[in-house]
């Protein structure tokens, strides 16, 4: 037991270590014109009202430089005071051009139980016309696998207000049963969000989301007589800081 500890503790430094050695390579450089810089965004901070009523929380902070970043996202959606679901992503991301990221880490499903380990592989980015595109690959344990595609728009119909389309599709390679999720396109989500920014890192909005199950994870959401659409309306902020 002694070993297999000191065996995991070993693994746990080291990959700290690979993570943080572009950090440490930067800083002894002492590039003056590329400061270590720190970013919060809270993407939405919403409640929703539908046939559920969740509350919502997608944020990522990261810290580094133009070049290498550490980077932390969540997201947490509660019902009922009780998560629903919950996941932790540590990555590293590196630019590979002017607008994109290459990032890799770990993820940590927290809810629904049985917690899930992923590891990570995505994209993150600017493409044309301005759209934000974060594209991940998660491989999980025992053969499990995800793909996850994410978009958003920002509209300015005037210089504070803002027109935000989103769509989030979620893909697994095999059926899950002991989650409830079935293999190819589970589940969607589409939402449509008119902000004002009192300033530009503060956002207050209100909009509606789509969400509707597909496939297998539809049919064994009505086996379970659970809703497989809803059509939820929602008040919330954005913020960066």
């Amino acid at each position: 037991m002694t070993l297999l500890h000191t065996d995991k503790s070993s693994i746990l430094v080291f990959l700290l270590s690979v993570l943080l050695m572009p950090f440490s390579t930067h800083s002894t450089a002492g590039a003056k014109d590329d400061p270590l810089l720190l970013m919060v965004t809270i993407d939405q901070l919403e409640s929703r009202s539908g046939d559920e009523s969740p509350d919502v929380l997608e944020a990522d902070a990261w810290i580094g430089y133009d070049e290498h970043k550490l980077w932390l996202k969540t997201e947490i959606e509660r019902v009922d005071n009780t998560n629903e679901s919950a996941e932790l992503q540590l990555l590293y991301g590196k630019a590979v051009s002017a607008y994109w990221d290459f990032q890799v880490g770990v993820r940590r499903d927290f809810d629904p139980v049985p917690e899930r380990h992923w590891a990570v592989v995505s994209f993150q980015g600017l493409a044309p016309y301005y759209v934000d595109i974060d594209v991940a690959l998660f491989i999980g344990e025992s053969g499990h696998s995800a793909f996850r595609f994410e978009a958003e728009y920002e509209q300015m119909l005037t210089q504070r207000l803002a027109l935000i389309p989103e769509l989030e599709l979620n893909f697994f390679g095999k059926d899950n049963p002991v989650v409830d999720i079935g293999s190819g396109l589970a589940n969607s989500e589409f939402g449509l969000r008119l902000a004002y920014e009192i300033r530009r890192e503060f956002a207050p909005y209100i909009g509606v989301n789509w969400e509707a199950k597909h496939g297998q994870t539809k049919r064994i959401a009505e086996q379970h007589g659970e809703h497989t659409e809803d059509t939820q309306f929602v008040v919330g902020i954005h913020a960066w800081f």
